[in-house]
């Protein structure tokens, strides 16, 4: 297996999401505003927006992605990202973790419901071989990762926007963990930071 390559958006003061998140509002009120990088620019919901990464975003995108053969995210991420449209988005199957494994979506989507951490990363490392397993939302998942060592790299990319309210990457999370800066990328919409968690 390559490495596990934990990944995420947060605001200046460490919100993932803003008020009211999930399948009504995604991101939260205000959210939208942490993935500007992803789609180029501004958008919104309500006006709906294009696909147009570019530059350094583009850039730090393409690097991560090219070694991803399978992830690993939660039930809220999926649910709020309203399952990506019924087809898993992401390079290899996506392995949602979640209590109501019952609603298992078909096979072709690209999708696989677990209940259980170590079976999620167990089945991911299966499937991406020698290729690199991610792991994205929410920041339950990633401070799960974390918690039990299965992280080999953290990649925080931060928008230059505060929140005030939300979900915060780190709320409880009570480890004492050191990193080390692997890259930098930044650009008007976010500043990407990767990181080798020291093991």
């Amino acid at each position: 297996m390559g490495r596990v390559i934990a990944s995420i958006t947060t605001s200046v003061d460490g919100y993932v999401t803003g008020p009211d998140d999930g399948p009504k509002y995604g991101l939260g009120r205000g959210g939208e505003r942490l993935h500007y990088w992803v789609m180029g620019g501004p958008w919104t919901y309500e006006g709906g927006h294009d696909f147009a990464m570019h530059g350094p975003d583009k850039e730090f995108y393409d690097e991560i992605v090219s070694t991803i053969r399978s992830g690993v995210v939660g039930r809220g991420m999926y649910d709020a990202a309203g399952a990506w449209g019924g087809t898993n988005p992401f390079p290899g199957p996506l392995f949602v973790l979640t209590h109501r494994v019952a609603d298992q979506p078909a096979a072709e989507s690209g999708f696989r419901f677990v209940a259980d951490l170590d079976a999620a990363f167990g089945q991911a490392a299966e499937v991406a071989g020698e290729g690199d397993v991610s792991v994205g939302g929410g920041a339950d998942i990633i401070r799960q990762a974390l918690a039990a060592g299965k992280v080999d790299e953290l990649v925080i990319s931060t928008a230059p926007v505060i929140l005030g309210a939300g979900k915060r990457l780190f709320e409880g999370f009570d480890r004492d963990m050191d990193l080390e800066v692997v890259k930098v990328y930044s650009s008007p919409f976010a500043t990407h930071v990767r990181y080798t968690v020291t093991k």
